[in-house]
């Protein structure tokens, strides 16, 4: 692992000091790459806002953004630049197979997590990475034998639900790994109030995450496997490309082509680690998700494939550095 170097100031709203890799390359396509020296600066007042109550599902890392006329912080995703930045210009930090949280009850051999959802949305993850299936004939969330762990799905919907009602400047997406039928996910929707939420995409250009905000559509649902109707339940591979999964050492990480068109305008970076028997590698988390081996990976995707992802998908995303190097991806774009 090489050293990091620190960035000595970084102005950015919402920023922590994050570490910078030594050769970020540049992209032929022009998309943006990672500038280790860049910083931004704003003249408008700025203030900061903390809040730890995990029972009202309240954002619980540090934000700062500039105030309005009104001396009122406006944020969009604990940022004010974001706010003006087309959701497909994002980058948003997720969790791979969400639900499956040894907190939440699910067997280590197969737990990818250890917060439950909750704590996961107040800490910042902005994209859940759901199995649902069929338990005994409802709805489920689990991660293979559904014998290692189980949660009602339409019980995850209403955690949601509650803190997209306590978080009305956030954005959530949620991308399924769907085993169950269109209608029964909207049923589920429908159930706890969710309907009123999704976002419905359309061949025009991704909004701004602020007019999202302002519009209320601020949950975007994705499936791998089944798509619309309803207009709002949106085929993964449709709008989106992914890496391959199955790694089981840095060294194997890859920023090759796994699904969905390529030219397609999303981008999900897989960035985890497995066994060489296909479990969760909790002991490996922490290095597969420190800063410079996070910006390696994305420099390497920036130079081979001029792309920078929008989704970063990882285990136990509360090892290692992934909100620091989000937040400095974001401030590159």
């Amino acid at each position: 692992m090489r050293r990091l170097t620190w960035l000595g100031s970084l102005a950015l709203v919402g920023c922590r000091p994050v570490p910078a890799i030594d050769d970020a390359g540049g992209s032929e396509s022009g998309d943006d790459t990672i500038n280790a020296t860049a910083s931004t600066t704003t003249s408008t007042t700025t203030s900061t806002t903390t809040n730890t109550d995990s029972s009202s599902g309240a954002v619980r890392s540090t934000s700062t953004g500039r105030a309005n006329s009104t001396g009122e912080t406006v944020l969009c995703n604990g940022s004010t630049p974001l706010c003006e930045r087309p959701y497909d210009t994002v980058v948003f930090p997720g969790t791979h197979n969400s639900v499956a949280a040894t907190e939440s009850g699910f067997a280590a051999i197969n737990a990818n997590q250890t917060k439950p959802i909750a704590d996961q949305l107040a800490d910042g993850i902005r994209v859940l990475l759901l199995d649902v299936t069929y338990d005994d004939g409802e709805t489920a969330l689990c991660h293979g034998p559904c014998a290692l762990g189980s949660r009602p799905h339409v019980e995850v919907l209403a955690e949601l639900r509650t803190f997209l009602a306590d978080n009305p400047r956030e954005v959530v997406t949620i991308i399924y790994q769907d085993s169950v039928t269109p209608e029964d996910i909207a049923a589920d929707f429908d159930e706890t109030n969710l309907l009123d939420l999704v976002y419905t995409h359309q061949d025009s250009p991704w909004p701004t995450l602020s007019e999202m905000i302002e519009a209320n559509t601020r949950l975007v649902v994705t499936a791998e496997n089944s798509g619309p109707p309803p207009a709002w339940f949106h085929r993964i591979w449709d709008l989106a490309w992914d890496t391959p999964y199955s790694f089981t050492s840095l060294e194997s990480f890859s920023c090759e082509h796994n699904r969905g068109e390529l030219d397609n305008p999303l981008f999900l970076l897989n960035h985890w680690l497995s066994t060489e028997a296909g479990l969760p590698a909790a002991s490996m988390a922490a290095q597969a998700n420190a800063a410079d081996v996070l910006l390696a990976r994305v420099a390497e995707c920036q130079r081979g494939m001029g792309r920078t992802p929008t989704f970063i998908a990882v285990d136990y995303y509360e090892q290692g550095d992934l909100f620091e190097v989000v937040q400095m991806l974001n401030a590159q774009r």
